[in-house]
């Protein structure tokens, strides 16, 4: 018995394909509305928060800056790198803020532009230093280096960060763009559809994955000089260099996630008590939102990795990545020992003596 078939007159065929069309524009057009709803709510609720702490803070009487003590006047920056394990590591600050007495805000930019404007970068530096009600403070949020000392502060904040092998990190971005991650499964990301890989992409000379978005971890610690994002520029991984040693407290590396927390616990008690237990428990539950991890990811090949390793500029981020490992290893060097194949932080390794003039 043969199959029947029904055919659809040219002019109805179409119209069903233009209707097809337009439904899907339409709801292409509704999610972007509800995407825009959900980011105007998630403000509203931000404004909200922050005038409910600050009339707390009104009723319990003002903070004056003579009583603000100096274990009590930190502020710490961490200018996370996109898909550099930095959720995870800002999950630990979250979940240690109550108990170390401590706040966490995140630094919302539109359309996460890491560069600000003029007029933000006065308007930052004075909520970061000025906002007392904050401090102890945890800022946290993809924004490239901000030099406070230019804006005349006298006490600026303490940077630290994390960075990732520069072809790991492109990897991960390129399919989180398309799946997403098992933090927020439900979330629409902007590549979704898409179901090429990553070798494909790169065998094909996709923008998505042109060595051009390597150049990413050396602007992040240039910071907002327009030769920061040059890409290829010498200059600019010269003065990511420069800041990554005199103006950062700490940067680790994702590869070596648990070293780096350890040594912050270490370093930075006041907001980091307890930070290593914690992520050494959540890391062995692994089913807990704490550790995430970007879905449907797929390694690349030795040839795509190979091809990709040609270029100029992945030998600059593979430089500057290098540099911040070598000087991680060299700190934790200083700071650790190692016993039975685990790390242990060395206690104070320096006293005073021959204290003069002699008391009586």
């Amino acid at each position: 018995m043969g199959l029947l078939r029904i055919m659809m007159p040219p002019k109805l065929q179409l119209l069903a394909v233009v209707a097809f069309a337009v439904a899907m524009l339409f709801l292409e057009n509704q999610i972007q509305k509800l995407e825009e709803s959900r980011a105007k709510l998630e403000r509203a609720i931000a404004r909200h928060e922050v005038r409910e702490i600050e009339q707390r803070h009104t009723m319990d009487g003002p903070r004056q800056d003579a009583t603000l003590d100096e274990e009590e006047d930190i502020v710490i920056i961490y200018n996370r790198v996109p898909k550099t394990a930095s959720t995870s590591f800002t999950n630990i600050a979250y979940d240690l803020c109550a108990k170390n007495r401590y706040h966490v805000l995140h630094i919302n930019t539109t359309k996460n532009n890491p560069v600000m404007s003029l007029q933000d970068q006065v308007r930052f530096v004075k909520n970061i230093t000025t906002w007392n009600e904050m401090k102890p403070g945890f800022y946290h949020g993809h924004i490239s280096y901000l030099d406070f000392a230019k804006f005349g502060v006298k006490k600026k904040p303490i940077y630290i960060n994390v960075i990732r092998d520069p072809i790991e990190r492109l990897v991960s971005y390129y399919y989180f763009l398309r799946f997403g991650d098992d933090y927020r499964p439900g979330l629409r990301r902007r590549k979704q559809g898409d179901k090429k890989t990553f070798d494909e992409c790169v065998a094909e000379g996709g923008s998505d994955c042109a060595p051009e978005k390597l150049w990413l971890q050396i602007p992040f610690f240039c910071g907002h000089s327009s030769e920061c994002w040059n890409v290829g520029s010498r200059w600019a991984m010269d003065q990511a260099k420069y800041n990554l040693i005199n103006e950062y407290f700490l940067v680790g590396v994702t590869e070596e996630l648990e070293d780096f927390i350890m040594l912050l616990e270490a370093a930075l008690p006041r907001f980091f008590r307890g930070a290593t237990d914690l992520y050494r428990t959540e890391i062995n539950l692994r089913e807990t939102p704490l550790m995430r991890k970007t879905t449907e990811k797929k390694l690349p090949t030795k040839q795509t990795i190979a091809k990709l390793q040609q270029s100029d500029i992945w030998k600059m981020e593979n430089e500057f990545y290098e540099f911040a490992l070598e000087q991680f290893q060299f700190i934790r060097a200083h700071a650790v020992r190692e016993k039975d194949g685990d790390l242990y932080i060395l206690a104070q390794n320096f006293f005073y003596e021959k204290i003069y003039p002699k008391s009586n």
